[in-house]
């Protein structure tokens, strides 16, 4: 394998295999399916299953496209957009909050998770059974790298659908129909044992030409935090961001570090920078054409958020979802993000577009189609930008360990000094440790990055930010278990949707 770790994808579970080479990257093997029960014989074929376990993670296809872009509009922070009412129903339906257990992003969402925990199981049991010449540290980093991603995978599910069924060991076909949902508690300690058994085995860094993308102790470690964060765990929350964050605005024991520039976190040419901790990789490698759109490893929604029918030197025409509301733009005129967050046509004297549906001439500019990252190496370009998602970084774990602080009765001072050096870093003056200015901050700071509805969610503010969308406390905080899911099953329809 070549370049970088995640550029390759393969699919196992008697799924098609493909190849893990730039060479002839996603091309189909001539032999047809291979089936997990003759895979995993060597140390290849083990690694390849590593492989399969972190490709869902970028996962963009069907109705919903899980991407960034897609929770944005669920949040007070952009609107679904796009062509009309109807254009992305998914979308829609949960941006005005009239989703239905038939209507909704929830399938995908459902789908995309779960079949990571498949795989990480799949491969936890062939390195628990035994691969000949595995050798017993590789195997120990495998297995830790197959525990951070199964935590990961059910964390976003256990946020999204709060009832859903906990599994730690492939089904087999008869089983599945017998699964029933486990509590929120117990899907919440499981992820907690993964990540703390994870943790140890995984490297502290790892070499970014040929391995960006995999997990880290700093990545393990800032994903048990937020962990902890979101049951109100305060200690513990700040204790594992503590590790990652290390002295504010110098540089932790990871090398994480803030950038001095803002705008250079989101430049697909500084991928893996100091600020990364947790990244999603998409690449143009995979020349994905319509014909074979649903295996695309491009970032997707890099052409859904660009300006419809743009015309100018800058950008490329995109499909016109994610415009900004007003209320995001009005909260950052005067914030130095702006420029770097808010992508305002209407003030481009060399450009024009075609307002779409819910325009408000605003568009994501962190993420946005610039010309200068159109793939010229087959495919579809829309399909194919090799602009990554930062899932995870410094400013996040920042603000996250602050609150923690706060909300726990911590060393309000060291609370303070990771608020500020946030807003140093982009020359706004200190202000006190307060919870309304971290949660003010975290909003200015992550705009658009896809953080800003679990927020309000998780803060107990979603009911009155979001009602004027919409938004029924006790409803919409979890999306419904989709349809598909209930049929021949033991599952039941989350109470709010029933």
């Amino acid at each position: 394998m070549k370049k970088k770790f995640i550029y390759a994808a393969v699919f196992t579970l008697a799924m098609p295999l493909f190849s893990a080479c730039e060479d002839d990257f996603l091309e189909v093997d001539p032999e047809g399916t291979i089936l997990e029960s003759e895979y995993y014989k060597n140390p290849e074929e083990a690694y390849t299953g590593v492989v399969a376990a972190y490709d869902p993670l970028g996962w963009q296809a069907g109705e919903t496209y899980h991407n960034f872009a897609t929770i944005n509009a669920a949040s007070d922070d952009a609107y679904a957009g796009g062509g009309g009412p109807s254009d992305m129903n998914t979308w829609q339906a949960w941006n005005r909050f009239n989703i239905t257990p038939a209507i909704g992003p929830q399938e995908e969402y459902w789908d995309r998770n779960f079949r990571g925990v498949a795989r990480a199981n799949t491969l936890l049991s062939k390195i628990e059974a035994g691969i000949p010449g595995l050798d017993e540290a590789t195997a120990n980093r495998y297995v830790a790298e197959a525990k951070f991603l199964r935590a990961y995978y059910y964390f976003d599910l256990v946020r999204l659908f709060r009832n859903v069924p906990l599994f730690t060991a492939p089904l087999a076909t008869e089983e599945i129909f017998n699964q029933t949902q486990a509590s929120p508690e117990e899907v919440y300690a499981q992820i907690e044992k993964d990540l703390t058994e994870a943790i140890p085995n995984l490297p502290t860094t790892v070499p970014v030409a040929s391995e960006g993308g995999r997990a880290t102790q700093g990545a393990g470690k800032a994903l048990l935090g937020k962990v902890y964060l979101y049951q109100k765990e305060w200690s513990k929350a700040a204790e594992q961001l503590a590790d990652v964050n290390g002295t504010p605005g110098g540089t932790s024991m990871y090398g994480y570090k803030l950038l001095n520039n803002y705008g250079e976190i989101f430049d697909p040419a500084n991928k893996f920078n100091s600020e990364s901790i947790f990244e999603i990789v998409h690449t143009n490698l995979s020349r994905t054409g319509w014909d074979n759109w649903t295996n695309t490893e491009g970032n997707i929604g890099v052409q859904m958020v660009g300006p419809r029918g743009y015309s100018g030197p800058t950008y490329i025409a995109g499909w016109g979802f994610n415009p900004l509301t007003e209320s995001l733009v009005k909260a950052l005129k005067d914030d130095p993000r702006y420029e770097y967050t808010v992508l305002d046509i209407n003030s481009m004297d060399d450009a024009s577009y075609e307002p779409g549906y819910d325009d408000t001439g605003y568009f994501i500019k962190k993420y946005a189609p610039t010309i200068e990252w159109l793939s010229t190496l087959g495919g579809d370009a829309a399909l194919n930008f090799p602009i990554d998602y930062i899932e995870i970084r410094l400013a996040d774990t920042y603000l996250m360990e602050a609150e923690a602080i706060v909300q726990g009765g911590g060393d309000i001072g060291r609370a303070a000094e990771l608020l500020n050096a946030v807003r140093n870093r982009v020359g706004l003056a200190p202000v006190a440790a307060t919870l309304e200015n971290i949660y003010t901050e975290r909003r200015l700071e992550l705009a658009t990055e896809g953080h800003r509805f679990h927020d309000l969610v998780r803060t107990g503010r979603a009911a009155s930010v979001l009602a004027p969308m919409g938004f029924m406390a006790g409803k919409h905080e979890v999306l419904p278990i989709p349809l598909d899911e209930l049929r021949n099953t033991k599952l039941v329809q989350n109470p709010e949707y029933r």
